[in-house]
């Protein structure tokens, strides 16, 4: 198998985290009674099969499947999102079965979603294959886009309210940290280049015999690289 072991244990758990959000995702559907919320749910299920069948395709035959491009929410602007507290009703879990609600669905989504990503991300580091790690971020940014195309849908129903500071609170926390200044880059780049100058007289040392000796090479490191 030409997976190592971290990559082949993250990509199993990603494989049964998609299981259960396809399963979770089409029981939901069929509980949703606003049909921009069914519609939602629908298309975020074909999204995460064709996700799950790509990867599984991948590591079944090993052959590379061109990234499918992630899904783009519709543009949002800061003027387009609700914020600040608007008299949140009380809430607490609930105890009884039966249907869930419009609110429960997209919560249970957002939820779902924003997991995915953080487990998606995290499974990437971990892979070394370039073409599994790629599948991995692809996922985390589908998930990042689809979790807050659920996030406008339940800010837009008062579901999901954005806690506000005030204003000269968030500006004196925010504007504490300024711009670099025109000569703080031009003297990095100065640096930069005196230690790129210093570098490039060292590697003509060692070519020239003055570290390991005349006609001697650098020993090689184990990782292979000099």
């Amino acid at each position: 198998m030409p997976y190592g072991a971290h990559e082949a244990m993250e990509a199993h758990e990603i494989l049964c985290e998609k299981t259960l959000m396809i399963e979770h995702f089409a029981m939901y559907a069929g509980q949703a009674q606003d049909p921009s919320l069914r519609n939602m749910l629908e298309h975020h299920i074909t999204q995460a099969a064709r996700s799950y069948d790509e990867l599984v395709s991948y590591t079944h035959d090993y052959h590379a499947v061109t990234p499918q491009a992630p899904h783009m929410a519709q543009m949002a602007t800061p003027q387009s999102i609700q914020y600040g507290l608007r008299n949140p009703a009380p809430a607490a879990p609930q105890m009884h079965g039966g249907r869930m609600s419009d609110e429960q669905i997209a919560a249970s989504m957002l939820c779902a979603h924003k997991n995915s990503a953080k487990n998606h991300l995290a499974a990437a580091l971990e892979c070394a294959d370039p073409h599994l790690r790629q599948m991995m971020v692809n996922g985390a940014n589908q998930c990042a886009f689809a979790s807050y195309e659920v996030f406008r849908y339940m800010n837009h129903h008062g579901w999901y309210q954005v806690p506000t500071l005030q204003d000269n609170t968030a500006k004196t926390m925010l504007h504490h940290h300024q711009p670099i200044t025109g000569s703080f880059v031009g003297a990095a780049q100065r640096q930069g280049m005196h230690m790129q100058s210093g570098s490039t007289q060292r590697s003509m040392q060692m070519q020239g015999g003055g570290m390991y000796g005349t006609g001697a090479q650098a020993p090689v490191s184990p990782y292979g690289y000099q």
